[in-house]
Order: C-alpha cells, then structure tokens, then sequence
C-alpha cells in the first residue's frame, strides 16, 4: 500500500518537513511521484528511511559526558594561581 508525505513521516517517526528537506539535500534519494507529481512512498521507502533516521539519531548520555569531562585533559590545574 503506498503512502503520501504525511502517512510516511508518521510511519518514519519526523516531520514531513524533514523528509522533504532529506529529499532536497539529496541525504536519501527520492521516490516515485503520481501523475500528479506528490511522492508515494513504497514499504521498501520507509523501511530504507527509518534506517537513515536511526542512524542520525544518537541518545543523549549524560553519564558519558560527565565521564569524559572528569578526564585528566578538563581537570583543573594541580596548583591554584594566587
């Protein structure tokens, strides 16, 4: 069953905005389009960008973070300036 731009950003999980600017940046390449010229969206299409989604979204990880600013190279120096 094919899909028009707001069915498949729903199914993707981002905005009809963000597929269209995907699709203008040339990040993932484009669908079919009707005779009328709207894109329609395939099973395939949405499998391939959900795989593109999940891959430009990384979880934020505040323990990994503090980690890395605990790191010798953001300490504070050994002696205090006076």
């Amino acid at each position: 069953m094919a899909l028009f731009i707001a069915e498949a950003a729903r199914a993707v999980g981002v905005s009809p905005a963000t597929l269209k600017r995907w699709f203008r940046a040339a990040r993932v390449t484009d669908v079919a389009r009707d005779r009328n010229g709207y894109r329609v969206f395939e099973p395939e299409d949405i499998q391939r960008l959900r795989a593109y989604a999940n891959q430009r979204i990384e979880p934020f990880q505040p323990r990994a973070m503090s980690h890395d600013l605990r790191a010798p190279s953001f300490a504070a120096p050994a002696t205090a300036r006076r």
